[in-house]
């Protein structure tokens, strides 16, 4: 059922949002008729403290030189968020994701796999202004260690500065990031019945999220399709590759790869292309087109025009 992605600058209340929400969304469900069938759903809370992720992999300034260029010990947690994520996330399941959730590219991740189970899913913006979080973070930093809740620890300075200025804010006009439903500091509670309703919808039954074009598998044309498929394509970049034999470092030449009469030109960019990239474009072919097929006759025709379409965009 719904993924809800809370997001926001650190120390911005995102935490006690999610908390807000969790409470209401499990009233709401326990108060509905058993007759409905959303009286089934069941509410999950995932965040770091949930899944015990230190703060400490945020800190880039206690990592070393290769750390901080790969960020390794962010993406290995984000890994297991959305393992976490993805392992409850169903039609019988409403999931809190509760964390900065900074990089819109992560949301677009989110985003898609939700999609991909024909879920709901909307963006929770923690609209703390930065001097407000920033102040919020420097009271729990004055305060013991001891006396305060694991998630309510402060971030170090430089860990939370740098935070804020990574933080990609969502865009209400970006599929990823809608809908998108914002809370400020002074707010009581966030928009809980238009999340309910936006993600739920009422209680005589659930919402429909259909499948994009690109995720719904459809049967090969033939028996050989495949086989035609990952023939066609080879025997292009082949020839491709031994043009480029021919003409070591140059660019911008054009590669008849038809047999025969049959006349298909690719236009090589002005830049020269190695094998890495021509392989990788070949896999995309491939993934698109095993899922909607094109016609054995067509995929020569059809593949050269998707690399002139990539080599033409910026």
């Amino acid at each position: 059922m719904p993924l809800i992605i809370l997001t926001g600058y650190p120390s911005s209340g995102k935490t006690y949002r999610a908390t807000q929400l969790q409470n209401y969304l499990t009233a709401q469900i326990s108060n509905l008729p058993s007759s409905s069938p959303n009286s089934s759903l069941r509410v999950h809370l995932i965040s770091d403290h949930t899944l015990a992720i230190s703060r400490t992999v945020y800190n880039l300034s206690t990592k070393t030189q290769h750390e901080r260029s790969n960020n390794a010990s962010e993406k290995d947690a984000r890994a297991t968020i959305y393992a976490a994520v993805k392992r409850v996330l169903s039609d019988k399941d409403i999931v809190i994701l509760d964390g900065a959730n900074y990089i819109k590219g992560w949301r677009y991740q989110l985003y898609c796999e939700a999609k991909a189970v024909r879920t709901t899913h909307c963006v929770v913006h923690v609209g703390t202004a930065v001097e407000k979080a920033r102040s919020v973070n420097e009271e729990r930093s004055a305060k013991v260690e001891s006396e305060v809740k694991e998630e309510d620890l402060p971030y170090e300075k430089e860990c939370w500065e740098n935070l804020v200025f990574r933080y990609e804010e969502p865009n209400a006009f970006a599929r990823w990031d809608s809908p998108l439903f914002t809370v400020v500091w002074e707010d009581e509670q966030p928009p809980c019945e238009a999340i309910w309703e936006s993600l739920v919808g009422s209680e005589n039954g659930k919402k429909v999220v259909r499948p994009n074009q690109a995720t719904v598998l459809k049967a090969p044309s033939s028996e050989d399709y495949l086989y035609e498929l990952d023939k066609s394509t080879q025997t292009i970049l082949n020839k491709i590759l031994e043009w480029a034999k021919d003409h070591p470092g140059e660019g911008g030449g054009e590669v008849d790869v038809g047999e025969a009469a049959e006349e298909l030109i690719v236009e090589l960019p002005a830049n020269p292309i190695g094998l890495p990239a021509l392989q990788r474009l070949r896999r995309q072919f491939i993934s698109l087109n095993r899922r909607d097929a094109v016609s054995v006759k067509r995929i020569k025709e059809s593949f050269v025009g998707y690399l002139n379409d990539a080599f033409e965009s910026p």
